[in-house]
């Protein structure tokens, strides 16, 4: 004759809030606007969710062990995340002194750098739409669009050298933890 039946225990009730795991705007994909509008804009869901970890912990860095907890997510998972959004430029790596262990952090002035960067694409487009509009010739139909399409990168650069003089004057002015 067998014994009582053994149940499994309960698992170990898990902390609120992991560490450095912020609002909770950003830990579900369901729950997150931000998760789901950068998904939206074509950066990958696992990366977005990181990002918006990163982006909203107090302390705008965590290892992968952090974030795989705070995400309840893999290591591999981690380890893809923080790939792409490194080659993206979004966060870098840096070591713990003391340990061998590595934390993700946000760059300090991230979107000044991002649009910086984009800046540089925006050149190099402009370069090769002013090539293609001499190649078709602008009195066609396909050079005049391939002409404006330039044009209207030319204008974009030069708008955005100035946003970002203004930005930088404007964030001058902006108090600590003010968000503007």
């Amino acid at each position: 004759m067998r014994g009582p039946r053994r149940t499994a225990a309960p698992p170990a009730p898990r902390s609120a809030t992991p560490p450095g795991a912020g609002p909770a705007w950003h830990r579900r994909r369901a729950e997150s606007p931000a998760v789901a509008q950068l998904t939206d804009a074509g950066m990958q869901r696992m990366a977005s969710r990181v990002f918006a970890q990163l982006l909203a912990g107090d302390g705008g860095a965590m290892t992968s062990a952090e974030l795989g907890e705070a995400l309840q997510i893999s290591p591999a998972a981690v380890s893809g995340a923080v790939s792409y959004l490194t080659q993206v430029n979004m966060v870098s790596r840096e070591r713990e002194p003391g340990s061998r262990r590595d934390r993700y952090v946000l760059h300090n002035e991230l979107w000044y750098e991002t649009f910086t960067r984009r800046d540089q694409v925006l050149t190099l487009w402009e370069k090769t739409l002013r090539e293609g509009a001499a190649t078709l010739g602008t009195d066609s139909p396909a050079g005049a669009r391939v002409a404006e399409t330039a044009a209207f990168f030319d204008f974009m650069q030069g708008e955005m050298l100035g946003l970002m003089d203004r930005w930088r004057t404007h964030r001058a002015g902006l108090g600590p933890g003010r968000a503007g």
